[in-house]
């Protein structure tokens, strides 16, 4: 049994669940909740950066960040499965790259809001996070948002970062990116395993 540490909310560690149950593992792991903040947390031994999601492979080694962790699970399932071969794999790694760099800076305006006091906040650092998120969002509605019949890394990736901007941002990102609305709506209809993985808080 493979061992993932993770948190429920994290748009990463979603990352890692439903590629795994689209690749047909999610029986295969167990996810077991870390905290990232408790020094106490074995997790700090399993990755020295202390971050999530880590997974824990049979043999006790330990992969991260979810990228790597991705990338094994395909492996594992036989290859070519979410992330293709050849020239295609490029795009595809590029989609995942823009969708992963919208919830990192995501998770930077989050963290900004809950260890800086009120007094303490940096409106620059902010505005300079919604910007990657605005001009990322605004790349993947033009060019991102029309349903493929084959789904891949970067369309996961895509939709975790919408779902993680639902959660924490109050879902603003739907008022003007209509398209992407649509997309998601379709992406969940197909994969049973985003709405399973969805939390309110």
């Amino acid at each position: 049994m493979l061992t993932l540490r993770t948190s429920p909310a994290s748009p990463f560690g979603r990352k890692v669940k439903i590629s795994a149950a689209l690749l047909g593992l999610s029986d295969r792991i167990e996810a077991v909740p870390a905290d990232t903040n408790d020094p106490e947390d074995s997790l700090r031994r399993q990755n020295p950066l202390g971050k999530i999601p880590a997974l824990i492979l049979e043999d006790g080694e330990v992969l991260y960040d979810s990228r790597v962790i991705v990338e094994y699970l395909d492996h594992l399932a036989g290859g070519g499965k979410i992330l293709p071969a050849g020239k295609d794999r490029f795009t595809v790694l590029r989609q995942q790259a823009l969708a992963d760099g919208i919830m990192d800076a995501a998770l930077l305006q989050v963290y900004e809001g809950r260890y800086r006091s009120a007094d303490r906040h940096e409106p620059k650092w902010v505005a300079l996070q919604a910007g990657k998120i605005e001009r990322g969002l605004a790349y993947a509605e033009a060019h991102l948002s029309t349903p493929a019949p084959n789904l891949h890394i970067g369309h996961v990736a895509l939709a975790c970062a919408l779902g993680y901007l639902d959660l924490r941002m109050g879902g603003t990102w739907r008022e003007t990116h209509p398209r992407l609305v649509a997309w998601l709506a379709d992406f969940e209809a197909r994969v049973p395993a985003f709405a399973k993985t969805r939390v309110t808080a």
